[in-house]
Parts: structure tokens; C-alpha cells; sequence
């Protein structure tokens, strides 16, 4: 069965090649020009990667990419952008992102990280998949790995592949110090510079996720890593 790609792009040459390409090598692509129309066109065409440049006529990537997670919290999106300034990269992530390739690029780059995407969405990567089955409590928190869940007093919040597995290991890991490169290793496969701040990121969203319980804290040990505060 083939892969079934969202790419949206403004730039018919480049987008052109894209496609062909990744058609070339098996994957089933739809090709959005408009910003406007890339939301309509996920929920029709129900992708399983999507590919994002940022600068688009009547609605960028970023805001796109907004919409999508509340479609599809796990859904893997890749930016493809010139923009090189480092709070381009950050924003991209914050607005739901996965990763970011810079223009001018690669297909062998453009592919690999997409196929490197798809294999953690689909929990393809065994060091990083979460096993628990019993719900882990968190102070007020109750965490069920498996279905991806945080509940509240009732209340649902679904959470992406990534967040999911961030909260897994720094709950299991209570109280020590957890480092930075060993959660980046496990769950983005490196400690690049991007990956790096694409945690700073999750990090963020779930000490906001977690601030209706003062108990429990995330606390970053500067040079170092992250040290879980819970019940």
C-alpha cells in the first residue's frame, strides 16, 4: 500500500520535481498550490505524512500546520522553507512540526526523514515505543501511555507520539536527573542542534499541559537535563 503524502507548495518548477519524484519512488502524492485549500485537502485525501513549505499565498505553513493538529495530534509534518533564522525553526515546531529541511535540498534528505517520521508515528522504533500498560499517576494527572492520553478530573487531553513518550520517560524516571542527550537519542535518534530545540519545545507544552497541579514540576538542571517533580 503506498504512502499517501499532502505536499504543499507555491513554486510549480520545484513543486513539480518534488512529486514526480517521490511518485517515482512509490509514494501517492496530492499537491496543493493555495494554503487556503491545504485543510480541505487533508481531510479528503486523509494523508499519512505532509509536507509543508512555510511561505504560501493566503495561509502559510505554519498556520496549516496549526490546523492539522487538531485534526491529527500525531500526524508526521515535515517544513520545507528558506527561512534559516532560528526562531523560524522554533515557530515551525511550536505550530505542530516535526521536522524542518531547508530549501535548497536533497530527495535523498527529503525521503529519508520522511520514511525516519513514519517509522516513530507508527511506533516502528522499539527503544522508544511506549509498553506501559497500566495508567501512570501524576499527582492529579492520570497518564495511559498507550492511548496516548492525560486525564484530569474527567477531563481528556490527547498527546502526539513524541509528548506521549517525553512524559513516559521522565515519569519513570522520577526524581534523578534525566540528560537531555539520552532523551533526544531515544526519541528523535540524535542530538542535533534542531532536534535539541525541538525538545525545548515539548518541554514547554507539557509543563503547560501539567500546571494545574502544582506538585508537579519539571525541572530543568541547566547543562545537563530534566528532573521530574510528582506524586
Amino acid at each position: 500500500m503506498k504512502i499517501k503524502v499532502l505536499y504543499v507548495e507555491d513554486e510549480p518548477f520545484l513543486g513539480r520535481i518534488v512529486k514526480e519524484s517521490l511518485e517515482s519512488r512509490d509514494f501517492e502524492v496530492r499537491m496543493v498550490s493555495d494554503g487556503q485549500r491545504a485543510l480541505p485537502a487533508f481531510e479528503q485525501f486523509r494523508p499519512d505524512i505532509c509536507v509543508l513549505d512555510v511561505m504560501l499565498p493566503h495561509k502559510d505553513g505554519y498556520a496549516i500546520a496549526t490546523d492539522i493538529r487538531q485534526l491529527n495530534p500525531g500526524l508526521p509534518i515535515i517544513f520545507l522553507t528558506a527561512k534559516t533564522q532560528t526562531e523560524d525553526v522554533l515557530r515551525g515546531f511550536q505550530s505542530g512540526g516535526n521536522d524542518y529541511v531547508r530549501k535548497p535540498f536533497s530527495m535523498e534528505e527529503l525521503i529519508a526523514r520522511m520514511h525516519n517520521l513514519l517509522q516513530i508515528a507508527s511506533n516502528g522504533t522499539p527503544a522508544s515505543a511506549p509498553v506501559d500498560k497500566e495508567p501512570i499517576h501524576i499527582g492529579r494527572y492520570v497518564f495511559v501511555p498507550l492511548r496516548y492520553e492525560l486525564q484530569l478530573d474527567g477531563h481528556v487531553r490527547k498527546l502526539s507520539h513524541r509528548e506521549a513518550e517525553l512524559l513516559r520517560i521522565l515519569s519513570e524516571n522520577r526524581t534523578a536527573v534525566v540528560q537531555r542527550r539520552a532523551i533526544l537519542n531515544q526519541i528523535w535518534g540524535d542530538d542535533s542542534f534542531f532536534n535539541s530545540r525541538n525538545l525545548d519545545v515539548y518541554i514547554t507544552r507539557l509543563r503547560d499541559y501539567l500546571r494545574d497541579d502544582p506538585a508537579v514540576e519539571i525541572l530543568t538542571i541547566k547543562g545537563v537535563g530534566y528532573r521530574f517533580v510528582a506524586e
